[in-house]
């Protein structure tokens, strides 16, 4: 039911957001339904192209990696990805306290969790070996995981103020922005150590 009310939660605060919140789920079913399996497609995509279309979408490493190379950086960038949603839910728990507002560790861990739904299905895109049909689809990505996010922060936050509200927003996306980006960072740097262990 979740992913079929995606499209509509990525235009309106209230279709898809309100069943959600009736739901009353917790964080532990937003962890087991939705972060776990999700996290797995980017690194199993990943590897896929890696292994089926080598070079056509990201530059060729000399030699090229082994299975179970892929299979190691895919481990660490799936245990990366599950930590990286509850370090947002804690963010987005601790900026709605800053602002006098208690949404609970659940609302907080629900956004955090619905937020990267199109970042983790773009991966798809991997399917197809074109790096520039792989870009564009991670850009509409981006737009779609910021728009949950701007959209899920009333309803599962249950912010009633529309500027308190809009500044929990605001300060939630620029620091999941920046969180997101700094896990590809990190993520490229142990991918690198690793690289360069196994070369030696």
């Amino acid at each position: 039911m979740l992913m079929n009310d995606i499209p509509r939660m990525l235009i309106s605060e209230k279709r898809g957001w309100e069943d959600i919140d009736r739901s009353h789920f917790s964080h532990r079913w937003f962890f087991r339904s939705l972060v776990l399996p999700m996290s797995l497609l980017p690194p199993a995509l990943y590897a896929y192209a890696e292994l089926v279309h080598p070079g056509r979408i990201f530059p060729l490493s000399v030699p090229a990696m082994t299975a179970t190379q892929l299979a190691v950086m895919g481990i660490v960038f799936y245990g990366l990805q599950v930590a990286m949603v509850a370090y947002m839910a804690m963010f987005i728990q601790n900026m709605s306290l800053a602002q006098d507002h208690d949404p609970g560790y659940d609302g907080a861990y629900a956004l955090a969790a619905i937020a990267p739904v199109p970042l983790w299905l773009s991966s798809l895109a991997m399917l197809v070996p074109s790096t520039a049909f792989v870009v564009a689809i991670g850009l509409l990505a981006w737009a779609a995981s910021i728009a949950l996010l701007r959209h899920g922060v009333r309803p599962l936050l249950h912010v009633q103020d529309e500027k308190t509200a809009h500044y929990i927003a605001n300060v939630v996306t620029l620091g999941g922005m920046a969180a997101w980006v700094a896990l590809l960072v990190v993520a490229g740097l142990i991918f690198s150590v690793l690289l360069i262990w196994w070369k030696v």
